[in-house]
Order: structure tokens, then sequence, then C-alpha cells
């Protein structure tokens, strides 16, 4: 046999996203046959709207099946910068945006065109498992700021000021948090800006994908509307996989200072050129449409979290802080005496319930599991776990 090739330093690094990996495991064990219930995916279950796909069919129809603008339909920026000067007070242009593809993109150009070798990336823990690998292809070096449920998984100003170094680039911030449901008020992101204000050469990247799936009686803040003196520094990152249940049309943005959207534009073009040029007409759809239907989804959401919270709340063993947004829920497992990617594979092969081994996220005291399945489908897994902690 010929010798395998030797991979790249980076590749070998890597590693591949925990989440996905479990949910691909789930299918195959179900088309195997075996009885498997998956609380594992961060996917709605419900369908994109109507008026959504027929936007994309109309575009589709009429022809809109060739090479676009790299940085995206200019109506669709357009109407992503008027949403953010509405909706979320952050007044911005539309060559202030990039349309890219989902999200992940989003964040994975930002993290190549700011950070440099040695760069730091300040990541509160528990975090998407996804940054950290991001910013190591980047080069950067990853400092966690630790948080747990006592403190509601929030660090503090001290905690923020303690962890900056010179070296330090770019703090991310996830609200409503992926895998905790943690959101930051405004006067947490006001106490955030003072101390931004003592280091000019840290900028902020706001993750906002969750930002319209809320528990009642919280409200999302973007940082660049609470300070807007810091906005040629803070980037924000969304799109319209879980607002408007779109995950598989992989349309998300970008939006900052002119010129470091351009060139993580210009990183695009290197890349994966134009986001799918129909697919970006029912996103202007959506984006520009009445929000009834996210509306909706959001408050069937929270019914799920309220659910899934109050089930997890009553198995004996487990701990947990109510989730504040998002749609899952991060219990602390650890007195059941077992390392979180332990548990969870007995979990499958025991009980066949998928969940998240908190390890990927940054806490092997917890499992991640998801309300975005049915009711029916929540209740199936809370039987399991109730099943397995007592087989314990």
């Amino acid at each position: 046999m010929p010798a395998l090739l030797t991979l790249s330093a980076r590749a070998q690094a890597l590693q591949p996203s925990l989440t996905l990996a479990i949910t691909a495991q789930a299918r195959e064990l179900r088309r195997q046959g075996r009885d498997i219930c998956s609380l594992s995916a961060g996917e709605p279950d419900f369908d994109t709207p109507a008026f959504i796909r027929e936007a994309a069919t109309r575009a589709l129809e009429e022809g809109h099946t060739r090479y676009g603008p790299v940085a995206g339909e200019p109506e669709l920026r357009e109407a992503i910068a008027a949403k953010l000067g509405q909706e979320n007070g952050v007044a911005t242009r539309a060559d202030q945006v990039l349309v890219t593809n989902g999200g992940k993109q989003a964040l994975y150009n930002l993290f190549q065109v700011l950070l440099d070798p040695g760069d730091e990336v300040l990541l509160p823990a528990p975090y998407w498992l996804s940054y950290p690998e991001m910013a190591h292809l980047a080069g950067a070096v990853v400092r966690r700021l630790p948080t747990d449920a006592s403190g509601g998984f929030r660090f503090s100003p001290e905690q923020l000021e303690a962890a900056i170094t010179p070296a330090s680039r770019l703090l991310v911030l996830n609200s409503p948090s992926n895998p905790t449901g943690m959101v930051l008020s405004r006067t947490e992101l006001e106490a955030i800006a003072t101390v931004l204000r003592r280091h000019p050469d840290l900028s902020v990247v706001c993750d906002e994908i969750y930002e319209m799936l809320l528990s009642p009686g919280h409200v999302h803040h973007s940082l660049a509307a609470v300070a807007p003196d810091l906005a040629e520094r803070i980037f924000i990152v969304n799109g319209f996989a879980k607002g408007w249940a779109m995950t598989g049309w992989r349309i998300g943005w970008l939006a900052g200072a002119r010129h470091v959207v351009a060139a993580a534009s210009a990183l695009q073009s290197q890349s994966t050129s134009n986001v799918c040029s129909f697919a970006q007409y029912g996103a202007l759809a959506a984006v520009s449409g009445p929000r009834d239907c996210v509306r909706e989804m959001a408050a069937e959401f929270s019914r799920r979290r309220a659910r899934l919270t109050d089930g997890l709340m009553a198995v004996p063993g487990l701990e947990l802080l109510a989730p504040e947004g998002a749609f899952y829920a991060f219990p602390d497992v650890s007195a059941w005496g077992l390392d979180s990617m332990t548990l969870c594979h007995r979990l499958l092969e025991e009980v066949g319930l998928a969940v998240v081994p908190g390890v990927a996220f940054g806490d092997d005291r917890c499992i991640r599991l998801s309300c975005a399945a049915s009711p029916a489908t929540i209740d199936d897994g809370l039987a399991r776990l109730r099943r397995f902690g007592q087989s314990l």
C-alpha cells in the first residue's frame, strides 16, 4: 500500500464538530433500526415559512442562477443594514455588510482577517465549540474566561480586565448563548464596554444568531447599540438559520467596520465566492417581511424550553440554571460520577438518547440538550434520561 500523505499541522490539530458528529451517529443508528431519541441538534424542526420558500422559487424561475456579487445581492445587504438600524439600534450602511454561507463562515472570515499568529482571543466558557477551532486555524491563542452556573454563566468586568494582555485582539460574546442559554443584560454590556474603553486594541465579535429566541421577560441588546462610541471595533454576526428556520439555506451575515468587511469579502472571493444567488432572494423576503412567523416559532420554543427545563429539574442528581434564551439546556451531571463523554456514549448505547457532552463546550461537568424538537420527543428524551439515572 502507498504511504499515507502527511497532513498539515493545522489539519492534524483540528477537531471536527462534535455536535454534527453525534447528530450523524444518531441518524445512522436510527437508519439501522435502533430506537433513538435525539436532543442533540441545534436545528429548528419547523419548515421554512412558505413566503420565504416562494420568494426563492420565484427567483429561481426568474433566472437568478448565475454568479452574483461576492459580498451579497445589493438589495439583501441594504435590507440587513436596515434591520440592524431599525431593530438593533446599530446604524449600518450596506457596504458594512457581508452576506456569507451561514453565520459560521462570517465568524471564520472575521477571525482570518483580524487575527495573526500569537494574537489572543478572549473566550468566555462554556462556549460554542467552533470558536476555539476557528481561532486556532487563524494561528491565535485562546484565553478562556471560565464561568459556571453559580455565577449565572457570566464573567465579571474584573475577570475580563485581568484576562486582557498586550496580545489580546478579540473578545467573543454570544448572547443568547449556546450552550447555556445565558442572555447578557444592558447593564452587563455597559460594564463590558467600560472595560473595552480602557483597551483600544481589543475588538469584539457579537454572535447574535439566537437574538429572536428569548425566554419571557428577557430582552436582547446589541453591544454596538449600548456603546455606539465603540462601534468601529464591534462586529455583529447573525443569520437566518435559527430565527427563520433556514438552517440548510446557509445564509448569514457579518456587519462592522467597512475596511474589515471589505477584507472579509476579499477572503470570500478567494474561497467560496457568492452565496447561492436565488437563496438570497428568500433571505431578502425573510428579513424584509413580517415577523409573525418568527414570533410564533419563538413562542413555541419558549414553551418547549420551559418543558425541558422543568423536566430536567425533576431528574434526581441533575442541577440546572434555567436558560434565558436560545433552545438549549446545560445541566450539571457531575453528581452521576461520569465524565460528559462517557455519559453521552452510555446514554446513546443504553437508552438510545443522543445529547452532546459538555467537554465540547469547555465544561466537562455538563451535557447539552436541545429543545428544538417536538414536545413528544422532549418528553421521550426526559423519560430515557430518568431511566438511565435510576440505573446508576
